[in-house]
């Protein structure tokens, strides 16, 4: 097995190594002599890779033993500002320090053949009554760097609680790169083994991230939130100044309004240190469930649920989805974050952008 890496366009280095194929394509040096274009840095000891955009750092593919699924943390703006959350890796002061489990941004669902994939995290306990799965880094495939994007393929195996896999999943990360917009595809698809995975209805799902306080909705009064095995977690009451979040569906609802209805995309508009920052994630048509049902709270939490239709449209809808043994599903997202203020027409033509480009 070999990897090839262009470190010039006029030759390249082919270097061995066992159990994966990474082709890594490169870069030319700008003016400074600092590496322009997107480009990705390889440190499997440290179990991350690291993203960047002409030298300045944008997100990283990360797989620590103190999570329970690979992960891409933290992810930064055009201009530097970090939309999302520090904590549990790296708090901030004034962050909420409830479900630990929200880092970055994630993919994984909360019943997998009955087993919480999740709610998982170093601060639960084990429970026979609620077991828990948990997602593992296997190897990277592939990395391409560019001009304005870059590519990562992974593998990654979902475990039971008794450590036998039972879904393989292969992820492509596309990051693109312009002025004043970043972007993210997840192109993920998940390929059952010997037997069949049920994806029975859950809330919690499927594609995840968690925002930085300035992004959540202002919030005045302390709430519970309760995960799916029934554990409350109290979040009290914060400071809301800096406070900006908004959510706007591609149906037009807002706020808290948009949790447990149907879109093709959300945005969160907000502000960070007194500058204006959009996020957005795209649903696709070709995805199951589709168009997505949202998971999006106010605390800070961001994400699409085509999966758990009962749960979130109170037994209206119900998709039982389930992927047969040694069958696949793919599920395509593009995660947008703006550098400025955003319309609902521009993430609209993004979104046409998207469905054209990804099939």
């Amino acid at each position: 097995m070999s990897i090839s890496i262009w470190l010039k366009p006029v030759f390249v280095v082919t270097v061995a190594l066992a159990g994966s194929m990474v082709t890594v394509s490169g870069g030319i040096k700008g003016k400074g002599n600092r590496e322009s274009g997107v480009r990705l840095m390889v440190n499997e000891p440290a179990r991350r890779v690291d993203v960047t955009v002409d030298g300045q750092p944008f997100t990283s593919y990360i797989w620590p033993d103190t999570i329970k699924k690979p992960v891409l943390y933290p992810i930064r703006s055009s201009t530097g500002a970090i939309v999302t959350r520090g904590f549990p890796l790296d708090p901030r002061p004034g962050e909420r320090i409830d479900h630990p489990h929200h880092v970055g941004l994630w993919f994984n669902y909360g019943n997998v053949n009955g087993v919480d994939f999740w709610n998982n995290s170093d601060s639960v306990k084990p429970d026979p009554n609620h077991p828990y799965g948990t997602i593992v880094h296997r190897k990277i495939l592939r990395t391409v760097n560019g001009n304005d994007r870059g590519e990562l393929d992974v593998e990654l195996d979902w475990l039971m609680p008794d450590g036998k896999p039972v879904l393989r999943e292969q992820t492509t990360f596309i990051f693109h790169a312009r002025p004043t917009l970043r972007s993210i595809d997840r192109l993920t698809k998940l390929t059952a083994l010997d037997k069949g995975v049920a994806f029975n209805d859950d809330k919690e799902g499927v594609i995840g991230m968690r925002v930085a306080r300035s992004l959540e909705l202002p919030a005045d009064k302390p709430e519970v939130f309760t995960d799916s095995s029934g554990k409350p977690t109290a979040v009290p009451k914060l400071d809301n100044t800096g406070v900006s979040g908004m959510y706007l569906s591609s149906e037009g609802l807002k706020g808290d309004a948009v949790w447990g209805t149907r879109g093709r995309w959300v945005i969160l508009s907000g502000s960070i240190d007194h500058q204006p920052v959009a996020l957005a994630i795209l649903d696709h048509p070709k995805n199951p469930g589709f168009p997505t049902y949202w998971h999006a709270r106010g605390y800070g939490l961001f994400a699409a649920n085509p999966l758990g239709q009962a749960a979130l449209s109170k037994g209206k809808d119900k998709l039982n989805f389930a992927i047969e043994p040694r069958q696949s599903a793919t599920f395509r997202y593009r995660v947008l974050i703006f550098a400025g203020n955003t319309t609902a027409a521009q993430v609209e033509a993004q979104y046409k952008d998207f469905i054209t480009e990804v099939e």
